[in-house]
């Protein structure tokens, strides 16, 4: 059955001129509808909303919902889903709610749908797992590219905060506060830690002690001469003691114990 499946498409189709629907019981699937040309009005949640070009609407299974056309032509392509894996797959993503999505310029799901629904008509035989491949890709770009309830893409954000994330790269062994983070975007503190939360879901601090640790790692395997606690001082850990526990903490067993199950003599491989 198709619910054994951890990820599947129900149905997928486009609709050159978009029925009216009320569904007071919702649909039993993930639903997305998204306007390819024309108006629409979409309900949910006692709030509506205006489905123009460029937007769409992700449902979870069993909202209940209503949507008519504005106007005398409505087009939109839609994909319904599920599966085992489909909530905890959105969960993953923080999309696992009933969202609208704005400025899906980027996102072509247009062309990525006309591709399945051509594979289909061409190949009747085309797997449910290819779909779900498609489908699973469609759901990385939505997060990446789609603004949420207007909330900042994916993207759009981490264009902001790449220009940290280089600066740390180069300088995360020095003595770095937040404020001197921030001075390098030219933002408050508590700016850039919300820039933090929303694109990384971590403080900047801790994205700095993540990166730390891969610095450490890169190290001991690349450099087994070098002794850890001069390891420690290489990557901005100026006290030994501190940089033991949190690489344990991280990684699951000390600098030295992973350095002898992963360095050069050892035949198994990095994760």
């Amino acid at each position: 059955m198709e619910e054994s499946f951890p990820l599947f498409v129900e149905s997928i189709g486009y609709n050159p001129y978009e029925q009216d629907f009320n569904r007071p019981e919702g649909y039993p699937y993930y639903h997305w509808l998204q306007t390819v040309e024309g108006n629409g009005r979409f309900s949910f949640h006692g709030q509506d909303y205006l489905l123009s070009k460029g937007r769409g609407i992700l449902l979870k299974p069993y909202t209940p919902h209503m949507y008519y056309s504005l106007g005398k032509k409505w087009s939109t392509i839609y994909i319904t889903f599920g599966g085992k894996s489909a909530g905890s797959i959105l969960d993953a993503l923080n999309m696992n709610h009933s969202s609208i999505y704005t400025d899906l310029r980027n996102l072509q799901v247009e062309i990525m749908m006309q591709d399945m629904l051509q594979k289909i008509k061409l190949d009747s035989e085309f797997s449910k797992i290819d779909l779900s491949i498609y489908l699973y890709n469609f759901l990385l770009n939505l997060k990446k590219y789609g603004k949420m309830n207007s909330q900042p893409s994916l993207s759009y954000l981490y264009d902001k905060v790449r220009k940290i994330v280089d600066w740390l790269e180069i300088h995360y062994a020095e003595d770095i506060t937040l404020d001197e983070m921030a001075k390098q975007l030219n933002v408050s503190s508590q700016y850039l830690n919300k820039l933090f939360q929303k694109t990384f879901q971590i403080s900047p601090y801790t994205f700095l002690i993540q990166l730390r640790i891969r610095k450490a790692k890169e190290i001991l395997l690349q450099n087994p001469e070098v002794p850890v606690k001069n390891v420690a001082i290489l990557v901005g850990f100026n006290n030994l003691s501190y940089f033991i526990s949190t690489f344990k903490k991280r990684e699951g067993v000390t600098p030295k114990k992973y350095r002898d199950m992963y360095g050069k003599d050892n035949k198994m491989t990095v994760k």
